[in-house]
C-alpha cells in the first residue's frame, strides 16, 4: 500500500494556507520514530492542521464504566499533544469485540493485558529503540544520574481528571515507598539499593535522581507491566499521610481505614491483572460509585474493565485515550475486549481451531502447532511460529525444606549430573519438532547478546548418561540396596516429583526429562498443576524441582538484575533459594546463609546496571556474569525454540511480532491500539 492515502481532496485556504492533513499509513510512515509522530511534528512535516474524530458509540461505552461522569467533548478529552499513530496497513474501522482466552484471573493473562497496556515509553517493533508513549520526551544528564521526563499537555485519566507529573511522584513517594501499600519495592525501582529522588518540576515534567549511574532505568518502562503512575486525585484522599481525614472518609464507605481503600483499588501489586474491585467485592465497589467515585481505578490504558467474574471479564475503549491515527480518529478502533478464562489446554485448542478467538500467543505451546496449522483455513486464522527469548528451564530447590535433599541439591556434581542426563536432542525433536536449539541457561538471551558464546551455550548440555552416573556417585547419591534406584546419603530413597504448569513447561518436555532422570537412577514422576498452584507452591518453598521459562534480553538485565540473584526472579518466574533471599533481606536474622558465589554475583550485578549496555566494559562484565551463571548451574537450560502466534484473519493492522515473548511484554511493541476488526479483505490489505 502507498505511503500516502488522501481521505479527502486537499484544499488550500487562502490567507493562512492551511492544508488538510494526509492520512499516512504503511511501513515507511513515521516521523522521528517509525509509525509514530508528535502532533506538532506531523503538522509541521505536512504543512497541515489536524482535526479529530471520535468513535460514534463512545458515549454508550463510557456509560458502562461505572462511576465515570458524562463525557466531555472530544476536544477536551484528547491531550493538546496527542501521540499520532500511522497505522501499519490502513486507517481502521471503529467497532467490534476482540475475543481472547486466558487461563484464569492473574494466570496467562499477559498477552491480552499487553494489548491495552501503556507505559512512559515502549520499544519500537525493532525491539531495540526506546520510543515515546505516555511520555512525550526525556533527557539524561551526562553521567546517567538525572533523568527528566516530559509528559503530554492536557493528558487525562479515564475519568476525565488531569494526568500530571504529580501522579508519577505520588506513585513513587507515597505508594511504592510506603510499606503499608507495597511491603518491599522491587530492586529495579531503586538505585544502589536505595530510594530514588523523584521531584515534580512542573505539571508536565518529573525528575528522577539516581544514587549511582543507571543508564538502563528508563528501559524498565519500555518492557515492564508495572506502570509508574497512579491517580493521585483518587487515592490521595484516602492516604493517611496526605489527608488527616483519610481514615474517617474510608470508614464512612465501609472500609477499615484509608489504606484499605487504596489497597482495594490498587491491590498491593504492580501486576495489572490482579482482580479489580468488581471481582473482589461488587457491593463495596457499588458503594464507591454511589459516593461519586469510580468502580475501578482510573487508567491511561486503551481499554477498561467493566465486568469481571471467575469466568472472565469484559473491557471497553477508554474515552480519554491519548492516541489518534493520522486521519485524526481517536484510538483505539476496537470497542470491546472479551476475555474468557479457560484453564484446560484441550478446550483452548478447540476454540482456536473453531476460530472463536481473535488473538492468542501466551500458553499456545508448540505441540499444538500441527493441528492449528492443519485447520487454519476452516477456522479463518493464521499461525506464525516466532522465536522465543526465554526457554523452559529446570532448577532444584537450593533451600529445600528437606535438609538432606537440600544438601544434595547444593552439590554442583548433582546439578551437573542432572543436566547431562537430559536428552535435549530428543526434547527438540519430540516437543519442538526439531525447530529448537539445545542450549544452556546463561541468564541472557543468547541469540541477541553479543558476549554469550557458543561455548557457554553448550556447557553441560551433552547427553551423557555415563557421565551423569559418575557425577551422581561423586555427589553421594548412590544405589545402596541395588534396587536400581539411587538413594540419599542416609539411605532414604531419592524420589523427585516435577509439578509443572503447561503455561511454562510443555507436557512432552516434562515427560522426557522425568524419564531421563529415572534412567540414571533418580526416580522422577510428573504432575500437571495450574499456574497459580505452581507459583504459590514455589513461593511457599514447597517444591523440590522447579520449572518455568527463563531468559531475558540484554536491555532488560541491564536495568533489572533480579534474575541474577536469589530468588532468581519474581512471583511469575522460576524461583529457587527462597531462604537465601530471606537471609539477605533480613541481614541474617532469618533464612539460610547463601554460598559465597551469591555475594560475588550480587557485586557483579550491582556494577553491571551502572554501565551502558553494549559498551566494551559492559560486555566484559556481562561475559563474567554469564560464565558464573553457567558455572553455578543453579538454573538448568533445555531447548530454546519457537512459539505459535495465533490471529484471526479478520484482525486488521496486525504485525507479526519478531518474537513471541513475555520478556518484551507480548504485543506491547506492536501498536495494538491500531488493530481493527473487519472482513478478511479489509483486514489483510
Amino acid at each position: 500500500m502507498s505511503k500516502f492515502l488522501i481521505a479527502s481532496a486537499v484544499a488550500l485556504i487562502s490567507g493562512n494556507a492551511v492544508a488538510a492533513c494526509p492520512t499516512v499509513v504503511g511501513a515507511d510512515a513515521g516521523g522521528t520514530y517509525p509509525h509514530i509522530f508528535e502532533k506538532a511534528e506531523f503538522e509541521s512535516l505536512h504543512g497541515c492542521q489536524m482535526s479529530f474524530n471520535e468513535n460514534p458509540v463512545i458515549k454508550a461505552l463510557n456509560s458502562r464504566i461505572a462511576g465515570n461522569a458524562e463525557l466531555l467533548s472530544l476536544a477536551k478529552r484528547l491531550p493538546e499533544e496527542p501521540l499520532v499513530i500511522a497505522p501499519y496497513q490502513s486507517i481502521g474501522l471503529y467497532g467490534g469485540v476482540l475475543d481472547g482466552i486466558s487461563k484464569a484471573t492473574e494466570s496467562g493473562t499477559s498477552d491480552l493485558l499487553s494489548v491495552r497496556h501503556v507505559n512512559l515509553v515502549r520499544f519500537s517493533d525493532d525491539l531495540a529503540t526506546v520510543v515515546p508513549n505516555v511520555a512525550k520526551s526525556w533527557k539524561w544528564n551526562s553521567d546517567f544520574t538525572v533523568l527528566k521526563v516530559n509528559l503530554r499537555k492536557g493528558h487525562k485519566w479515564s475519568d476525565g481528571s488531569p494526568f500530571t507529573a504529580e501522579d508519577i511522584a505520588f506513585w513513587y513517594n507515597n505508594m511504592l515507598m510506603d510499606s503499608n501499600i507495597i511491603e518491599k519495592p522491587k530492586d529495579r525501582f531503586l538505585s544502589a539499593g536505595k530510594a530514588i529522588k523523584v521531584d515534580v518540576l512542573d505539571e508536565t515534567t518529573v525528575q528522577f535522581t539516581m544514587n549511582k549511574p543507571a543508564p538502563g532505568f528508563l528501559d524498565n518502562f519500555a518492557q515492564d507491566y508495572a506502570q509508574p503512575f497512579q491517580p493521585k486525585h483518587l487515592l490521595a484522599q484516602f492516604h493517611p499521610k496526605l489527608n488527616k481525614d483519610a481514615d474517617k472518609k474510608a470508614q464512612e464507605l465501609g472500609f477499615d481505614n484509608g489504606y484499605a481503600v487504596i489497597n482495594f483499588y490498587y491491590g498491593q501489586s504492580d501486576w495489572k491483572d490482579i482482580p479489580t474491585p468488581l471481582l473482589k467485592d461488587k457491593a463495596a465497589s457499588d458503594r464507591l460509585v454511589n459516593a461519586g467515585l469510580t468502580a475501578i481505578m482510573p487508567s491511561l490504558e486503551s481499554h477498561l474493565v467493566v465486568e469481571e467474574s471467575l469466568e472472565g471479564r469484559s473491557l471497553v475503549a477508554n474515552p480519554y485515550f491519548f492516541q489518534v491515527d493520522t486521519a485524526g480518529n481517536q484510538l483505539p478502533y476496537i470497542n470491546e475486549i472479551k476475555e474468557v478464562f479457560i484453564g484446560d489446554e484441550d478446550i483452548q485448542t478447540a476454540k482456536l481451531i473453531a476460530g472463536e478467538v481473535d488473538y492468542k500467543a501466551q500458553a499456545v505451546n508448540l505441540p499444538q502447532a500441527p493441528v492449528l496449522l492443519e485447520n487454519k483455513g476452516q477456522g479463518k486464522y493464521e499461525i506464525a511460529l516466532r522465536p522465543t527469548i526465554a526457554q523452559t528451564t529446570f532448577a532444584f530447590n537450593l533451600t529445600d525444606k528437606d535438609e538432606e535433599k537440600r544438601a544434595v541439591f547444593n552439590d554442583i556434581n548433582f546439578r551437573r549430573a542432572m543436566s547431562v542426563a537430559m536428552n535435549r536432542g530428543q526434547i527438540n525433536e519430540v516437543a519442538y519438532f526439531g525447530l529448537g536449539k539445545p542450549m544452556q541457561y546463561t541468564g541472557f538471551d543468547a541469540d541477541t547478546t553479543p558476549f554469550v558464546t557458543d561455548e557457554l551455550q553448550k556447557s553441560w548440555t551433552q547427553f551423557d548418561p555415563k557421565m551423569a552416573a559418575e557425577l551422581l556417585d561423586k555427589a553421594g547419591v548412590v544405589d545402596k540396596d541395588n534396587d536400581g534406584v539411587r538413594d540419599l546419603p542416609s539411605g532414604k530413597k531419592l524420589e523427585l516429583n516435577i509439578q509443572y504448569a503447561t503455561q511454562g513447561t510443555p507436557t512432552e518436555l516434562a515427560e522426557i526429562i522425568a524419564n531421563n532422570w529415572t534412567d540414571v537412577g533418580v526416580k522422577t514422576t510428573i504432575k500437571e498443576v495450574t499456574s497459580d498452584e505452581y507459583r504459590n507452591s514455589q513461593t511457599a518453598n514447597d517444591l523440590s524441582v522447579l520449572s518455568w521459562v527463563m531468559g531475558r534480553p540484554l536491555s532488560n538485565i541491564a536495568s533489572n538484575i533480579e534474575t541474577l540473584v536469589p530468588p532468581y526472579g519474581g512471583f511469575f518466574d522460576l524461583r529457587t533459594g527462597m531462604l537465601w533471599s530471606q537471609f539477605l533481606d533480613t541481614n541474617g536474622a532469618e533464612g539460610v546463609a547463601p554460598p559465597a558465589t551469591v555475594a560475588q554475583m550480587q557485586k557483579l550485578a550491582a556494577r553491571f546496571v551502572t554501565l551502558k549496555a553494549g559498551t566494551p566494559e559492559s560486555n566484559e562484565l556481562g561475559t563474567e556474569i554469564a560464565q558464573r551463571v553457567v558455572d553455578d548451574l543453579f538454573i538448568i537450560g533445555t531447548v530454546k525454540a519457537v512459539s505459535p502466534v495465533y490471529r484471526s484473519r479478520s484482525l486488521g493492522n496486525f504485525a507479526v511480532p519478531k518474537t513471541s515473548s513475555y520478556e518484551f511484554y507480548r504485543m506491547y511493541p506492536y501498536l495494538a491500539t491500531q488493530w481493527f476488526l473487519g472482513n478478511e479483505d479489509m483486514a489483510n490489505n
